[in-house]
């Protein structure tokens, strides 16, 4: 038996890195897949094949997560499509670093509106449903700088921090309703992104790492797994540091 079989994920940013990562081990593990992209029209559809070949059903969405209206829509449409939204993976996030003294209000903006806002966006929108099957796993993409803070990152540390406080109230609040909310934040993750940093600077950070070496999109996508199975049924309003020990 799959872990997630006869379930609905639905991911936000899903074409790339960590959210691609967990759409693959999500379908693996039996769910179904509705995952969101912005604007990689070509990589959704290469992943809509790829889950389909593990024999479930997939679809790509182009939604805004940031978009109130856009997240609505993106929960009507899937459950339209699907018949139920069973798991929320809310992925979706930039980054726009730069020393407080120097970071705009634009670029402050922009980082809560995707990365903070788009949780409520989302959240708000399957909660419904979810109440009515009297089930459900959200599942929050925090970051370790949301934990603890990082210089030169004031904008991404205040959204992912705020996304842990948001987890724990949306767990006090739906809680009676068999639906649970949980955050993972991860640590130093190998993607796409850190792939043209300079090897020195990434082997610096692989050094400070207790485990020696940068987490893999796998290492939280097999945490998310948990989360979203009925192995986790009775963990809530939960951040789970997947770091290799960097907050130890």
């Amino acid at each position: 038996m799959k872990l997630l079989e006869n379930k609905t994920a639905i991911i936000t940013g899903a074409t790339r890195g960590i959210g691609k990562g967990i759409a693959e081990f999500f379908a693996k593990q039996g769910a179904n897949v509705a995952f969101t992209y912005n604007s990689s029209v070509d990589a959704a559809n290469a992943l809509e094949k790829e889950l389909n070949s593990y024999g479930v059903k997939a679809k790509g969405y182009q939604s805004n997560a940031a978009n109130f209206d856009a997240a609505q829509e993106l929960a009507k449409n899937v459950l339209e499509e699907f018949g139920s939204i069973d798991i929320l993976v809310n992925n979706a996030g930039i980054t726009k670093d730069n020393l407080l003294m120097r970071i705009s209000e634009e670029d402050f903006d922009k980082v809560i509106e995707i990365n903070l806002k788009s949780v409520f966006n989302l959240t708000k929108a399957v909660i419904r449903p979810m109440m009515k099957q009297r089930k459900g796993s959200i599942i929050n993409m925090s970051s370790v700088v949301g934990v603890k803070g990082n210089a030169g990152q004031t904008n991404y540390a205040a959204s992912k921090a705020g996304i842990l406080g948001f987890t724990k109230s949306v767990a006090l609040e739906l809680g009676s309703r068999n639906i649970r909310c949980n955050a993972i934040a991860p640590g130093f993750i190998e993607t796409e992104m850190t792939a043209s940093l300079p090897e020195d600077t990434v082997k610096g950070w692989r050094d400070a790492i207790p485990l020696k070496r940068g987490g893999s999109p796998e290492d939280i996508a097999n945490a998310c797994v948990f989360l979203a199975s009925d192995m986790s049924a009775y963990i809530t309003g939960q951040t789970l540091n997947v770091d290799g020990g960097m907050l130890t």
